[in-house]
């Protein structure tokens, strides 16, 4: 039988506040990044068409 999840244990104070605003402002992609995960997803996604 499986283990149950544990709650995870809730934000308070300025960890909650450091969370919000990292939440807000996700940190840039360069182009050449965000086309390199593009392709990288387009691989993996053409590696995992399985026959039924």
């Amino acid at each position: 039988m499986a283990t149950p999840i544990k709650s995870n244990p809730i934000l308070t104070g300025a960890d909650s506040r450091r969370f919000a605003k990292a939440m807000e402002n996700p940190p840039k992609i360069s182009p050449e990044k965000r086309e390199q995960q593009r392709k990288a997803f387009e691989w993996f996604k053409k590696a995992a068409q399985f026959p039924l």
